[in-house]
């Protein structure tokens, strides 16, 4: 569906800029209307699904199972409200539908659930095992002689979990350079910075150690992380480290200590929506000026 050009242009740039802006202002209405859900780090992702469904995936929101599609595997799957956002904004499913996320009957759990939503490509949730089932299913499409790509999200907080480690050294061993890891170091987890609870440490060093083509940029940046996304294939996977700031695109969120969920009445929302709403209309502003 997209074309997957070596650079790209300002016109590129602009509109990926301004999807990512989407995205927000989309996800935090879904937010509002439930009055709570896992803002900070759903935030913190919206520029890379806007580089993804903007301008690399190849997909069909007509028929979200489409066997050549590439596929996204949100293992921290606490994130599913950036992904339902920018879904809708494909026309995977109706907007209207965003205002029904975790109600009873729901199509939009709280985590993501493939046997739910329409464009979503695995069940995840439980920390780490989204890495694994991401690898069987790049594999199994290397397999199969696809030439689709597999496209893993994974939380700095959920490396703490072993699974993830022998996912990491499964995906290098077997060579399933299908699929890409991007892992979002925003600093934080559920009960603090990981800093405090189980630092990190290099984990650029760390991927390129477990034999991985690894790679560290902004989580804001289109240009870096885009250039990233559609490097020249080789046998080693890819591994993109996103230094990135929980909240992002949100100062108020940014600045708040617990914003791994965050509950909060309409007009805070409203206020969270505006300031990006505000950024947004200088992206459009420069636009013109240009």
């Amino acid at each position: 569906m997209r074309g997957k050009d070596k650079i790209m242009n300002n016109a590129d740039k602009y509109a990926i800029k301004h999807f990512a802006a989407e995205i927000r202002i989309t996800l935090l209405e879904e937010l509002k209307a439930r009055g709570f859900g896992h803002v900070g780090g759903s935030l913190s992702v919206c520029d890379a699904l806007a580089v993804l469904y903007g301008k690399v995936m190849n997909y069909k929101p007509n028929d979200p199972k489409w066997p050549d599609r590439d596929k996204i595997v949100c293992s921290k799957g606490h994130a599913g409200p950036a992904l339902y956002a920018t879904l809708a904004l494909k026309g995977f499913f109706s907007m209207e539908e965003l205002k029904t996320l975790n109600r009873p009957a729901t199509n939009l759990p709280s985590h993501c659930d493939k046997n739910k939503t329409p464009g979503i490509d695995c069940t995840t949730g439980s920390l780490g095992q989204g890495t694994s089932q991401a690898v069987g299913m790049a594999l199994g499409d290397k397999l199969k002689g696809r030439k689709n790509r597999v496209f893993l999200f994974v939380g700095d907080g959920e490396i703490d979990e072993g699974q993830v480690w022998e996912a990491a050294m499964f995906t290098a061993a077997k060579k399933v350079n299908n699929l890409v890891w991007l892992i979002d170091d925003n600093k934080k987890q559920l009960d603090g910075p990981t800093a405090e609870i189980l630092p990190t440490f290099d984990l650029r060093a760390k991927f390129e150690a477990f034999g991985f083509d690894a790679v560290r940029v902004k989580g804001n940046d289109v240009d870096a992380l885009y250039d990233a996304l559609t490097k020249q294939a080789t046998d080693k996977p890819i591994a993109i480290i996103m230094d990135n700031v929980k909240g992002s695109g949100v100062k108020a969120v940014e600045e708040t200590a617990a914003n791994h969920s965050m509950t909060v009445d309409a007009a805070t929302w409203d206020s969270y929506i505006a300031q990006v709403k505000a950024d947004l209309e200088a992206l459009e502003k420069g636009k013109e000026i240009a």
